[in-house]
């Protein structure tokens, strides 16, 4: 193996960091809480939206506009992370979040909701990259970063779950604004513990001059990019507006590729993305996220107006996919990531999730929950915790330290601009499979209540319609996972930083940052 420059964190700071785990837990809650974040405040919009008198119109900017700042910042999050110091810029995210949900909780009409909401995602594009390359840096051990990652792809596949539970019960038994208050308490605890506890490895930030151009064209594109799924879901594909989106985000986005490869100190290196393992990782994990996101909609609406569960027991309901996340990520992923190539944990990790929703494709309106929603969902989880875990760890395979938050940033920004498209194009297959079926099965319904039957099973035709295409996309993942990536078995020493030359070399032994 070629030269290696020594791990930030054994070379820069005389040996692993003491308090590694310790921040574990604090890095973990700050990243539950953004998590649990997308899922809880769906729960509560049907109240929200009753309270503050927000039209039907205008709902869908409750989640939109969290969604635009969140995916359209998050590479510049990642980027000041790099250049504030990671243990700072968490620090401030999650004060800034605390304070923007304390504004959405205190609403009292729809511009002081929607401007919470962006605040919350602007906040949440900071926190996430540097909680995330925190966790890279701190863990540089083979056998201890597998069960750092285990422990945070757990939370990060399982944490929107959660939210559905937490959403339930908070809706249902308090009051919608306290899905809001209830990130203040994960800030605090989070931010202080944080501020005592973590100790950031030394001289792995970059003070390269900020990339102006570059933030601006990357946050342009983005927002056009997410904004344009979004809008499709509500006004359709052939929109002006929607294809206006699409237009102006790829021009921006071609625009800001050109200017990355010819600046000096670019935001985005593009040495980060067309590294063929981290390429590999970013796209089958956005493709992975898209199917996945697209299920929870489905399933949640499938529980509660089809077999007419309460929010808090389609929660619980969810339980079983936590269940399998948690034990794909940090027992079957942890235990076999030091033992085996990547490619093979994420590649059947991708298949058997994809198998779980094959099993759901079978839904009828009177489904047995035992018999095909609960097996469906612990494979689903399953192969998911055991897909993410590895991904996670490769998403910053020979980047430098000082490139650590931008490369944490993109894995957000797949998994975002994924969820985008996964709830528009999924939802739009749905919806047009169970216009379909109502228009050819209506006209046979002549009471009143055999007309509301075919409208439920127009529904899960439309559900079950979405799920094969989730089924086709996640088979794709594990296509990607299989073919692009080839990096090697994890060694059991800390690669946390290397020199070019070295970069290439640890293909075959990768340990990666994020």
């Amino acid at each position: 193996m070629s030269e290696t420059v020594p791990t930030a964190g054994k070379a820069l700071s005389g040996g692993p960091d003491a308090n590694r785990w310790k921040a574990l837990v604090f890095i973990a809650l700050a990243q539950l809480m953004v998590v649990l974040d997308a899922t809880i405040v769906n729960i509560a919009l049907p109240s929200a939206q009753q309270d503050l008198g927000i039209s039907d119109g205008n709902r869908q900017w409750v989640v939109t506009a969290y969604a635009l700042a969140f995916g359209g910042l998050l590479l510049f999050g990642g980027r000041i992370a790099d250049l504030w110091g990671r243990k700072r810029a968490f620090v401030l995210g999650l004060g800034g979040f605390a304070l923007a949900s304390a504004l959405g909780g205190a609403a009292t009409n729809e511009a002081m909701m929607f401007g919470a909401r962006a605040l919350q995602g602007a906040f949440g594009a900071l926190l996430a990259p540097a909680a995330l390359s925190l966790l890279a840096v701190m863990f540089t051990d083979g056998k201890e970063r597998a069960k750092a990652f285990g422990i945070y792809g757990a939370i990060a596949g399982g944490g929107g779950a959660v939210g559905l539970i937490l959403g339930g019960f908070l809706t249902e038994y308090l009051d919608w604004r306290w899905t809001f208050f209830v990130n203040i308490p994960f800030a605090v605890v989070a931010a202080a513990g944080a501020y005592f506890v973590i100790r950031e490895p030394a001289g792995g930030r970059n003070r390269s001059p900020l990339d102006i151009p570059g933030v601006v064209l990357s946050t342009l594109g983005l927002v056009a990019l997410v904004y344009g799924f979004t809008r499709a879901e509500s006004e359709g594909w052939s929109d002006s507006v929607t294809v206006g989106m699409f237009v102006a985000s790829a021009v921006l986005l071609a625009v800001f590729v050109i200017v990355e490869a010819r600046v000096k100190a670019p935001l985005l290196p593009l040495r980060v993305i067309t590294e063929r393992n981290r390429g590999g990782v970013y796209l089958s994990l956005g493709l992975a996220i898209i199917s996945m996101f697209g299920l929870f909609l489905f399933l949640t609406y499938y529980l509660q107006v089809v077999q007419g569960y309460s929010p808090v027991r389609t929660g619980f309901a969810f339980l079983p996919m936590i269940a399998g996340m948690i034990v794909g990520s940090t027992q079957i992923g942890t235990r076999l990531m030091t033992r085996v190539a990547p490619r093979l944990l994420m590649g059947p990790g991708f298949l058997v999730a994809a198998l779980g929703m094959l099993l759901l494709t079978q839904l009828e309106i009177d489904t047995s929950y035992a018999a095909v929603l609960l097996p469906g969902m612990l494979l689903l989880g399953l192969g998911m915790g055991t897909a993410f875990m590895p991904a996670m760890s490769l998403a910053t395979l020979g980047v430098e330290p000082r490139d650590s938050g931008v490369a944490s940033a993109m894995v957000n920004t797949s998994q975002q601009v994924g969820g985008a498209i996964g709830t528009a194009l999924l939802n739009t297959i749905a919806a047009s499979a169970t216009t379909s079926y109502v228009a050819d099965h209506i006209g046979g319904a002549t009471s009143r209540s055999q007309q509301q039957l075919v409208q439920l099973q127009g529904q899960v035709q439309g559900y079950t319609s979405a799920i094969w295409f989730a089924v086709g996309i996640l088979v794709a993942a594990a296509a990607i996972a299989l073919t692009l990536i080839n990096a090697g078995r994890p060694g059991g020493t800390a690669v946390a930083g290397s020199s070019k030359e070295a970069a290439r070399d640890e293909m075959a032994v990768p340990v990666a940052m994020h």
